[in-house]
């Protein structure tokens, strides 16, 4: 059995916390704010670490000053959330359908998204703003139909992948669609977008971002314990008093606007959202959702990515989907063969 230690406050709350998951979580974090201070040093005019945390101190040249706060930070804080976002709500779905490959870009939520930015580019010919809103709303709108099209006394885990990949199947033709309708200044526009980039990202971004977050990610780590215990099954969590439907509707309703705000930010940044929550899970050796640490996770692999794609080709930088599509194909490959040979799939 493993050490599990419960922690009271004054008031009477208790808080069963895993040390090794606890400890898991600190180090991530502090991968992610060393990978930051990296991240932010990395480009043209090099800063050194040292550097780097002296100007985000108040301490830096005027140069640096600009560089670090006004160029290079938005797009690291931007990275942070958009990761920590997909990824938070790749493990609600998971846990929900109680089935790895049960992850946002899996069964249509991104592509949702990118439907939604994209008919905002072609065929309305708008700006970030109408971009970013396009996005937002064929997100939920994905996440509402496809939750409808999943009802069936209930949302439950295998037909809620198998429709989710009907519905990706729909909505990718509809993309290929909205860019055969597009001038050729608009389709290279929506290609750019569709790849997933963190390239220009500014203020901006980065303050609707985590405006939203600053709601959501709280409210989904309350529900953290109930969807544990959704993993058991719709009647084991009646039993244990959970509210189902409620507590579903919640987390689904949560787990689709992370989705859209960060696709919003970033464009359809692929795998991360699938990828984490496992790795998550795997680092921390622990059952059930993982929440903060999947969180954490993403933001990690994604200012990892970020690093990679920026230094690892010399003058030809990527855009950060590129190297995020082409690791979490490989993990999404690995995944299905120890699926398949579990005989879960």
């Amino acid at each position: 059995m493993k050490a599990v230690k419960a922690i009271r406050t004054p008031g009477g709350l208790s808080v069963r916390v895993d040390p090794r998951a606890a400890a898991v979580v600190l180090l991530l974090a502090a991968a992610v704010l060393a990978a930051g201070v990296v991240l932010i040093g990395s480009g043209d005019f090099p800063i050194s670490p040292g550097e780097v945390i002296a100007t985000l101190l108040g301490n830096g040249a005027p140069a640096q000053e600009f560089i670090v706060k006004d160029l290079r930070l938005p797009r690291v804080l931007v990275g942070m959330l958009v990761g920590a976002s997909l990824a938070l709500s790749g493990a609600i779905f998971q846990s929900i359908s109680r089935n790895p490959l049960g992850s946002p870009d899996v069964i249509g939520f991104g592509q949702g998204a990118t439907v939604g930015a994209l008919s905002a580019i072609v065929l309305f010919d708008g700006g970030a703003v109408a971009v970013a809103g396009g996005a937002v709303v064929g997100g939920v709108v994905t996440g509402v139909a496809l939750y409808l099209l999943a009802w069936k006394r209930g949302v439950h885990g295998y037909r809620l992948v198998l429709v989710g990949i009907g519905v990706a199947a729909m909505l990718t033709a509809a993309n290929h669609y909205l860019l055969t309708r597009a001038s050729l200044v608009d389709a290279g526009r929506a290609t750019l977008w569709m790849t997933g980039s963190l390239d220009g990202r500014d203020w901006a971004q980065v303050w609707p971002l985590l405006g939203m977050c600053a709601v959501l990610v709280p409210l989904v780590l309350m529900y953290g314990r109930p969807l544990r215990m959704l993993e058991m099954g719709d009647d084991a969590a009646y039993a244990l008093g959970v509210p189902v439907e409620r507590t579903r509707m919640v987390l689904m309703g949560s787990g689709v606007v992370l989705v859209a705000v960060a696709t919003a930010a970033a464009g359809p940044i692929a795998f991360v959202a699938l990828s984490a929550p496992q790795l998550a899970r795997r680092v921390t050796r622990s059952p059930g959702p993982n929440l903060a640490a999947a969180a954490v996770m993403g933001a990690a692999l994604l200012l990892i990515a970020d690093w990679v794609a920026t230094t690892a080709f010399g003058e030809r930088q990527l855009p950060v989907g590129v190297v995020t599509g082409v690791l979490g194909g490989c993990y999404l490959l690995w995944l299905l063969v120890t699926e398949r040979k579990a005989g879960r799939i």
